[in-house]
């Protein structure tokens, strides 16, 4: 797949929280094909003693209007300095990078993903479940949209310590069945998502997962036990995002691999 290094302008950097942001960057050119669950990586400027780009998961894209979303969690002086951005501001991004999420059906060039959702979905469509904790949320809005196209309104957990760490709602209930699980029970049901009723009383046919590591681990469980076919995205330390600098690496089955050019997403039978 090309990849592609452009100065995009900021259209809106929109707080969600006092931590957590989206940056919607937009291009005059047409966007390459994105899939979801690829990332970029985005140069920090002005660097204030970032050197290096930091990867962020592709959170939405729309090839009409030509923009991509970022949802962004303020952990360090990178991401403070995106905070900052402002309309108008020059981004230089690297991306599409990594493999995506598969399984599902990608039409012509994938431009399909930026029409209307689907209003009836085909109900012979596997019954696919999206699962988040943390920013792990970010890349699953884009699937939950792609999976939409083909037909499918997958069911979507999302999991935080409370209701404060819950975000933009309204855009996943557009692509899917939002079910709401908070550590502390101020929304939603209480509890891990690992704990929700879904994985006992529905059929599932595909799992996706992606956030905390411990809860990843969880939900592979989980989908080994059931033999429920599952994809997890990683979130290891990435430097370069091109496999060159090796510290992104994880064991996997077929032997070590980067999780920036292999992955980020794995099929959990390789990892567990």
């Amino acid at each position: 797949m090309k990849k592609v290094n452009r100065q995009l302008h900021v259209i809106e950097n929109r707080p969600l929280s006092s931590d957590v942001f989206v940056l919607t960057l937009g291009d005059e050119r047409p966007l390459p094909e994105i899939k979801p669950g690829q990332f970029a990586n985005i140069l920090i400027e002005p660097a204030n003693g970032v050197f290096l780009r930091r990867p962020f998961s592709i959170h939405d894209v729309d090839f009409t209007q030509r923009f991509i979303k970022f949802y962004i969690q303020k952990k360090g002086k990178g991401t403070i300095q995106l905070s900052k951005l402002k309309h108008g501001d020059i981004v230089d991004v690297i991306f599409p990078l990594g493999n995506g999420f598969f399984g599902y059906e990608v039409r012509g060039t994938g431009y399909e993903v930026s029409s209307k959702p689907t209003s009836h979905p085909t109900t012979s469509q596997p019954r696919n479940l999206l699962v988040g904790g943390g920013c792990g949320v970010a890349p699953l809005l884009f699937l939950a949209k792609m999976l939409n196209q083909n037909g499918v309104r997958p069911t979507i957990l999302i999991g935080g310590r409370s209701k404060t760490t819950i975000h933009s709602l309204e855009d996943y209930v557009k692509y899917g069945n939002v079910l709401i699980m908070t550590e502390d029970g101020s929304m939603g049901d209480k509890g891990l998502v690992t704990e929700h009723s879904v994985f006992t009383q529905q059929k599932i046919d595909q799992i996706y997962c992606c956030g905390p590591e411990p809860m990843m681990n969880a939900v592979a469980k989980i989908a080994i036990e059931k033999n429920i076919p599952c994809q997890i995205s990683l979130e290891n330390m990435m430097a370069c995002g091109i496999g060159a600098c090796l510290c992104c690496v994880t064991k996997t089955t077929d032997g070590h691999q980067c999780v920036c050019t292999e992955g980020p997403v794995f099929d959990v039978k390789i990892l567990m």
